[in-house]
């Protein structure tokens, strides 16, 4: 552990939920639901609204449904949710250097390196204060919880410790006191599995397991687990935090504003995607063997398949190859709203180049071309859509060929609410000027 609380985790509160209330101004203060719309769908995130009806992260939409049915239920827009993290993590960057994103909506930053004057509690406590307030005003009205430790373990605690809108700092020397009364769930790696065989042995919280011997944990969790929780049962932490992770994946994806039911169509994006991933790879002098394919469907529940080969690969013929036969196990009758084609395990070598073995032919690209008609458009909960009269909005609802449009924006004030028929030609899909391609890996 650091000699001072210089590890500053800051987490967006509610955020997917939180950045839909921002841009629908009729929806604040109320609870919003951001998921998984249809019957099979999951909660990404719940408002703290709706949260108060026992909604949580994870729940079946149906479920979450029947303890809030008066929430909005909302199918997500990831465009709005990377666009405002993009602001967020410049604002992070610009007060250290040294930042680790872990997702969207949380990161680690280092205070070591961010040119304050001392590293006592006033200072970073200062510190931190205003930069919530700065994204605060950044974001347009978003809040963030933010803890401040010795480590990371103990700032991601202390982040969590008051929200929402929350700001606690751990002096140095009391990070035992705080967790020995905490659940051991607090500690990373314990989830429900863990948090069960601890219990089974007696071990309830953070105190019962540092009364725990490293070898009784090796026995019950194995060498690396259980060493790793003895360690932080004593709130023993010395990561780093890293602002560069090495390369993990390389990816393409694509969102089509017409559900795709054609499966030979999709197989046919799989290989065009597939062929942008390796060109990538060999641009890069990577290959990888572990090739995924992402699918959202129509209800906005996100499915994904992979499959290891024996072997690194940088080559169209075989990613297309193994992302055709993944697709061949997923039920996509009800349409599909985006598909993606990644490689990891990614490595600087290729099998078949060490044995000198011939190279096989390059898989040559179908031409395929995605629909456009919009006689099988999903007018999604949520979607931005924009009216040749009316102006921009948001779909409220839609269903027997109708769709209602709730007219407003971050900007305006709450807006009329107007149906329309779901092929009226003046109505479409809002979509925001896609931002330059980030450089590959």
């Amino acid at each position: 552990m650091r000699a001072h609380a210089s590890v500053l985790h800051l987490d967006l509160d509610a955020f997917f939920a939180a950045v839909e209330q921002r841009d629908k101004p009729s929806l604040r203060g109320k609870p919003v639901v951001v998921g998984g719309v249809g019957g099979r769908g999951v909660v990404a995130t719940a408002s703290y609204e709706a949260r108060t009806y026992g909604v949580h992260s994870a729940m079946s939409t149906r479920e979450a449904r029947s303890r809030c049915p008066h929430a909005a239920f909302l199918s997500g827009r990831f465009h709005a949710y990377r666009d405002t993290s993009k602001v967020v993590m410049a604002l992070l960057r610009a007060a250290s250097p040294l930042v680790e994103p872990l997702s969207l909506d949380e990161a680690f930053v280092d205070l070591e390196h961010s040119g304050l004057p001392d590293l006592e509690i006033e200072t970073v406590t200062a510190f931190a204060a205003d930069l919530r307030a700065q994204v605060r005003e950044a974001t347009g009205g978003l809040t963030a919880s933010v803890g401040l430790g010795t480590s990371k373990f103990i700032a991601k605690v202390a982040s969590d410790l008051d929200k929402p809108d929350g700001l606690t700092v751990v002096p140095p020397g009391t990070e035992l006191t705080l967790l020995r009364p905490m659940r051991v769930s607090v500690i990373p790696g314990v989830g429900p599995a863990t948090a069960e065989r601890l219990r089974r042995a007696g071990i309830h919280t953070v105190e019962d397991l540092e009364a725990v011997s490293l070898d009784e944990l090796v026995r019950l969790l194995g060498k690396a687990h259980g060493g790793g929780l003895y360690h932080l049962a004593r709130a023993e932490d010395d990561r780093p935090v890293v602002p560069e992770r090495e390369a993990k994946s390389v990816s393409v994806e694509g969102t089509y504003d017409t559900d795709l039911t054609d499966r030979r169509l999709m197989e046919g994006l799989l290989t065009r995607q597939a062929g942008e991933v390796a060109g990538r790879l060999r641009k890069h002098g990577l290959s990888g063997r572990t090739v995924t394919i992402k699918v959202r469907l129509h209800d906005f529940t996100t499915l994904s398949r992979s499959s290891t080969l024996p072997s690194p690969t940088d080559r169209t013929s075989t990613i297309a190859r193994v992302a055709r036969g993944l697709l061949t196990d997923l039920d996509t009758s009800g349409g599909v709203r985006l598909l993606g084609v990644g490689v990891s395990g990614l490595a600087d070598w290729i099998q078949e180049d060490l044995f000198g073995e011939d190279q096989e032919d390059e898989e040559v690209p179908v031409e395929v071309e995605v629909p456009t008609s919009r006689q099988r458009r999903t007018w999604a909960p949520g979607m931005d859509v924009v009216h040749a009269g009316m102006g921009r909005g948001w779909v409220w609802g839609s269903g027997r060929g109708v769709v209602t449009v709730r007219f407003e924006t971050a900007e305006s004030p709450a807006g009329p609410v107007r149906s329309f028929a779901e092929d009226d030609p003046e109505l479409s899909p809002w979509v925001p000027q896609e931002p330059a391609e980030d450089p590959p890996p």
